[in-house]
């Protein structure tokens, strides 16, 4: 599976987690859209947002920002994407990096989608995807609860952020 195949599948996973319309008083996001916050984009019109400009703005700001479709491992480039949605590109490549270090690599863990870490990722993505899947899973878990110690007030989101990191099924992939 390449390129726009695997964005096609992460984007209707990610949808089915992101759902609609929400404005909930602790989320620092504020407004907020098929994932799409009005903190990070302040000149859309969050509540009338349309599932076709959502992906729009997924495709050009997660995906391709994070160069995913230079990774070849499918599953790993769908889960570094959920992350990069919910965390942003760089805390997600930022964990890449450090999940790709656990596993003997000495990438520097700036957050940059270079070709170091590409390189590793689609290593790694033929050598031991499981292994490299349950990392980067474990490390995501590891920053909400670091968001939570920080800001407690977002404890009210941790069932939902665990339910992510547990149940993103990619079916199709």
């Amino acid at each position: 599976m390449k390129g726009e195949i695997v964005f096609e599948v992460a984007f209707r996973e990610l949808i089915k987690m992101e759902g609609g319309y929400v404005n909930h008083p602790a989320d620092p996001g504020g407004e907020t859209n098929y994932g799409i916050s009005k903190r990070s984009y302040p000149n859309e019109d969050i509540k009338n947002l349309t599932i076709e400009r959502a992906k729009e703005i997924y495709r050009r700001d997660f995906w391709r920002a994070a160069r995913l479709d230079e990774v070849d491992n499918a599953r790993i480039a769908i889960e570094i994407f959920d992350t990069a949605v919910n965390m942003g590109v760089a805390a997600a490549v930022r964990i890449a990096q450090e999940a790709l270090n656990l596993m003997g690599e000495a990438l520097a863990v700036d957050g940059v989608m270079g070709p170091m870490t590409l390189a590793a990722l689609n290593k790694w993505g033929r050598k031991d995807p499981e292994a490299l899947f349950r990392l980067l899973n474990g490390l995501q878990f590891v920053r909400y609860l670091e968001i939570v110690r920080t800001r407690p007030s977002s404890a009210v989101f941790l069932r939902g952020w665990v339910k992510r990191v547990q149940d993103y099924q990619m079916e199709g992939v």
